[in-house]
């Protein structure tokens, strides 16, 4: 048994080593609380951070999606995914041009559509080489203009083989040099023939009418819509054997602003809500509708005080003989006039013709 005189022995001094460790651990817990508490030692962001946020990543430098504020500025645009319908156009001027430019270059042509994107229409125009073959487009219903470029491979490959060049010789091209009189001439005779197809590849959404406006060589002289402005970019490839190029198709959104409920389809021929056959089951059964008729004799406009001392034996004489005509209304609406007569024991009617009534909003 341990002796209670020698019970303080066993606790702790405070004035010992115990107790001075147990102060350098309190310090060591206390310093670490106070590097890691956010409140007391706020943190900043650093150079790579604040480029991060701004969009100034050295890593996506060479390519990749736009970050930080960029992202937010770009994602204003309108994603051509909402215009289902617009695919479906593209895809039937595919098949078109394949058959349009085989006919012109006499030659194996085939036409596919590499890429359909949204940009915005000044960076577009910035992104060209100079200088270009741009197609300035009028859609005459819509009040409103398109853009069709035609790069210098295209050019080159279209004037070799109208001009009867030999398949499998290397082009020439000498990139920098202005365009000359029988390139342009050759270039906007094959914008003809594309336009064509255009007006007919729209046709079954919208009747357009597309029309060659002028060729251009400068884009400074091709803005058709403001440079922020989003564009839908369609990449049409033209293949001819060895040789071919890419046209690009501008169309900018407010271009296509009067088709949008159209485009908006996710197939040919949506009625939004409308049923076709609900529509002739409905019209079926209005001609089956019975409704009264009212065979109007004549009228005469009277007093309210002869109203009021009419009595049971009274009179009124109305101005109609026999051969007066009558009119035979509906819900007070006049609708035919006819000739009283008589069919066995009942009185009938014969009608003469229909009366014409003006619509509500048309002058007389």
């Amino acid at each position: 048994m341990s002796d209670p005189g020698n019970r303080d022995t066993d606790q702790i001094d405070p004035d010992g080593d115990d107790a001075l460790s147990f102060a350098d651990a309190s310090e060591h817990d206390n310093e670490h609380d106070d590097e890691g508490s956010p409140s007391e030692s706020p943190k900043g962001l650093n150079q790579a951070e604040i480029d991060s946020l701004f969009g100034f990543d050295e890593n996506d430098a060479m390519g990749g999606d736009n970050a930080g504020i960029e992202a937010v500025i770009n994602s204003s645009l309108v994603p051509y995914e909402r215009l289902p319908m617009l695919e479906v156009v593209f895809d039937r001027l595919v098949r078109l041009l394949s058959t349009s430019l085989r006919n012109f270059t006499s030659d194996n042509v085939e036409v596919s559509l590499e890429s359909v994107e949204s940009a915005r229409f000044g960076e577009y125009l910035s992104s060209l080489p100079q200088p270009a073959m741009l197609s300035v487009i009028k859609a005459e219903e819509w009040d409103n203009y398109a853009l069709m470029s035609v790069d210098s491979q295209l050019i080159y490959s279209v004037v070799d083989v109208l001009l009867g060049g030999r398949r499998g010789n290397a082009l020439m091209r000498i990139e920098g040099r202005p365009f000359t009189s029988i390139e342009r001439s050759l270039v906007e005779r094959m914008v003809h023939v594309m336009i064509g197809d255009m007006s007919v590849a729209f046709e079954p959404l919208s009747a357009v009418t597309f029309r060659f406006d002028r060729l251009e060589t400068n884009t400074r002289f091709a803005a058709i819509s403001r440079p922020a402005n989003a564009a839908i970019v369609a990449r049409l490839r033209v293949d001819m054997d060895d040789r071919g190029g890419c046209v690009d198709l501008v169309l900018p959104y407010a271009t296509l602003e009067p088709v949008r409920e159209l485009l908006l389809q996710m197939f040919m021929g949506e009625k939004f809500g409308r049923d076709s056959i609900w529509e002739d089951h409905l019209a079926d059964e209005l001609w089956q509708t019975e409704i009264e008729l009212s065979a109007v004799l004549d009228e005469r406009t009277v007093r309210l005080k002869d109203i009021f001392e009419l009595e049971v034996g009274k009179r009124l004489m109305f101005g109609v003989t026999p051969d007066c005509s009558i009119e035979l209304r509906c819900e007070g609406a006049p609708m035919f006039s006819a000739t009283m007569g008589r069919q066995g024991r009942n009185i009938a009617v014969q009608i003469d013709n229909r009366i014409k009534r003006d619509r509500p909003g048309t002058k007389s």
